[in-house]
């Protein structure tokens, strides 16, 4: 049996597996499945489970891999997403690795497939089919709230230059599952901005991400005295996290909505 990456390739199933992730939420994910003692590297960025993670060599970040580390390591496969990892460092590393699994979820429902992937690769298919379920029920709770009044929200994610998202990402997917939209800012999925009158008098709130940029919450006060619209801090974890992280971000997101009122 084979299992299909995101990018069409096959991989055979590999129950002694040397893994490199360098995509800090599935590297929760596959602590979650029991795969900690086989994960021989990850980024710096991959921080949970903390108590776990902590005994994993890091190799650098997710955009600033350090190859000559992974090469030491000799892992047999390298764990990496298209948003999250450059193309040149899949290449260089498609040199030495044996086997490069790409993930790309770009809805919530995407975590299933994604899921079944890692789970059938490193042969922990009872503890996927699990935590599927456990999706399945935390999703359906979510299908069952009433829903209110379509709403558009500019979530941003950085600032200096300010940035938002795209219809075309898993945040903005997160998002419409509540019946919140996104506005149009160009074609990049995560557009550069500008502030102005228009932008402001098209959206219902605003909302700031704690990562990556380090939103707080005197952030979200002064922004909203100064466009004079609702501004609210949102944990970014929650709502950009895949993997095993999803699931608390399904019951995020319902908490959110009632909690928000908007629309």
């Amino acid at each position: 049996m084979s299992f299909t990456d995101a990018q069409g390739t096959r991989h055979a199933a590999a129950p002694a597996a040397r893994i490199v992730s360098l995509v800090p939420s599935i590297t929760e994910m596959l602590c979650d499945f029991g795969l900690a003692p086989q994960l021989v590297g990850r980024t710096g960025f991959c921080i949970h489970p903390a108590d776990v993670v902590r005994n994993i060599a890091k190799v650098g970040g997710t955009k600033d891999v350090n190859l000559d580390k992974i090469r030491k390591l000799a892992p047999t496969h390298v764990v990496l997403n298209i948003d999250e990892n450059e193309k040149p460092t899949a290449d260089a590393l498609a040199q030495f690795v044996p086997n490069l699994v790409v993930t790309h979820p770009l809805a919530p429902r995407d975590n299933l497939a994604l899921a079944h992937l890692l789970g059938g690769i490193f042969c922990v298919e009872a503890r996927a089919a699990a935590w599927c379920a456990a999706f399945e029920r935390e999703y359906a709770l979510l299908q069952a709230m009433p829903k209110g009044r379509p709403a558009t929200v500019l979530y941003c994610i950085w600032q200096d230059p300010w940035m938002s998202i795209s219809a075309d990402t898993y945040i903005a997917r997160m998002l419409a599952e509540i019946g919140w939209r996104t506005p149009a800012l160009g074609e990049a999925r995560y557009p550069v901005f500008q502030w102005n009158a228009a932008l402001v008098e098209g959206i219902d709130a605003v909302l700031l991400s704690t990562e990556p940029y380090r939103f707080t919450q005197s952030h979200a006060d002064a922004l909203e005295r100064q466009i004079g619209k609702p501004v609210f801090l949102v944990d970014g974890e929650m709502m950009s996290w895949y993997g095993s992280r999803s699931v608390a971000g399904l019951a995020y997101l319902r908490s959110l909505a009632q909690q928000l009122g908007i629309g």
